[in-house]
This record gives structure tokens, sequence and C-alpha cells, in this order.
């Protein structure tokens, strides 16, 4: 199946896609909301509330205007290589949760829109997060190390 074949088949399967859809499936984090899919040997990963993923999408888009710094992004509107996203998603969450609980945070992140509801309920907004606390996960998050034999 080539690429834009299972671009449009998955649209039409996955309506509502996990924003937080690459932490999830590297193990990053996991999400008691989700809802997995399999097509053509891929995973894909759906929301099943449209409210927590509106949620999801504005502390993302948060993150991310508040992380091209650490990303260094010219520009904070254009799309992110894969190596990058997953530094925003998996990074920030990570962020968050050590912001949260001042300490090193667990390897992954139990359940992505909890955290996000404690923070929100703790900070009262997404524009009161402590980004500069959040936006160090982001700089510090690494994704795995070539071994000699990978191109």
């Amino acid at each position: 199946m080539d690429e834009s074949t299972y671009g449009s088949v998955a649209g039409g399967i996955n309506r509502s896609p996990c924003v937080f859809e690459r932490a999830l499936l590297a193990g990053c984090a996991a999400c008691a909301l989700v809802q997995r899919h399999a097509l053509a040997e891929r995973e894909t990963l759906a929301c099943t509330d449209p409210v927590a993923q509106a949620g999801c999408r504005d502390f993302r888009d948060a993150l991310r205007q508040n992380s091209s710094f650490a990303l260094k992004l010219s520009d904070p509107t254009q799309r992110l290589p894969h190596a990058l996203e997953m530094k925003l998603q998996c990074g920030g969450l990570r962020g968050l949760q050590q912001a949260l609980l001042g300490t090193a945070p667990a390897a992954a992140t139990e359940d992505a829109h909890a955290l996000l509801e404690q923070a929100l309920a703790r900070y009262g907004s997404l524009a009161e997060l402590p980004y500069s606390r959040i936006i160090q996960g982001v700089a510090a998050w690494s994704g795995r190390k070539r071994t000699a034999s990978e191109p």
C-alpha cells in the first residue's frame, strides 16, 4: 500500500486521531482515552473523547509555540520532521509531568490526558502552565541512539 492510499484509508477509519499518537506509539506515554486500530501492518490511535482531543490539541499547539527556541525553529508553524515531533510530544509530556511532580518522572507518562487535566486543575489554564519548566523536558528529551549497524 503506497503512502497516499494509506493516508486516505487511515483518515476514513480514524476520524479522531490522537494528538499525541507518536508519543503513545513510541511508549513515552499512555492514555485511557485512546482506541487502537490496526491498518496495513501499522497501528493508528484514535481519541474517544472530542473534548479531550481538543484540549490535548490546544496544549500541543501552546507547547509548540513555547518550544520554538528549544527546537531551533525559525517558523513555529512549519511542519516538524519526525525526530522533532517526537521531541515535542515525548519531551513535552515528560516536562509537564516533571513540573507537576517536582521530581524526575517515571520512564513513561501513565495517562497523558489525566496529566493535562491535573495540570489545568492546578494552574487554571493553558496560559498559566509553567512552560519554562516544561520546555526543559522538551530540550532534554532525546530519542533512542542509533547502533553501529544502523545506517
